[in-house]
């Protein structure tokens, strides 16, 4: 086994606060989605995903790759949308294996009013309390992190408006 250096002062420092933005960001994003909307923050970034896509329409194996989900949760997540009439699924007329996800006009009134709030609350917790240039910075360092976690561009592609099955 290889030996690995220590992390110095510098990168100890770093790594200890990506880690807390980490664990209490995501947090922060679903209590103030939970308490507006009745939403988890993965709901909101499925029905946002939903909400980008052509005719609002993806194929529930893209969906998951989509929000770096198992298929098996997001049928569970999908099935408790279902229940409250935000999303549909329905099969595949291309493929008969395959399922659909659609967002109905309920979930769509649904994401668009959770979207102020929550911008509201990204901006408070993140954009607001750095400067321009901090925000330059942590786009870059998102940008030289992600290839390695997200080699094919799952998630990225979708916000780049690619949405392929």
């Amino acid at each position: 086994m290889a030996t690995v250096p220590r992390m110095n002062e510098q990168e100890s420092a770093a790594w200890l606060s990506l880690i807390s933005l980490l664990e209490l960001l995501p947090a922060a994003l679903d209590a103030q989605l939970q308490r507006d909307a009745r939403l988890t923050h993965f709901e909101y970034v499925l029905l946002t995903m939903l909400q980008r896509a052509p005719k609002h329409v993806m194929r529930m194996k893209a969906l998951a790759a989509a929000t770096s989900s198992t298929l098996p949760r997001l049928s569970h997540v999908v099935s408790r949308l279902e229940g409250r009439g935000l999303v549909e699924r329905y099969p595949c007329e291309e493929d008969r294996r395959a399922t659909n996800a659609r967002l109905t006009p309920e979930g769509r009134r649904t994401v668009i009013r959770a979207t102020p709030e929550h911008i509201a609350t990204v901006r408070r917790l993140v954009i607001d309390v750095v400067s321009p240039e901090q925000l330059d910075q942590i786009a870059a360092i998102g940008d030289a992190i992600l290839p390695g976690l997200d080699p094919e561009r799952r998630l990225t592609r979708l916000f780049d408006g690619d949405v392929a099955d």
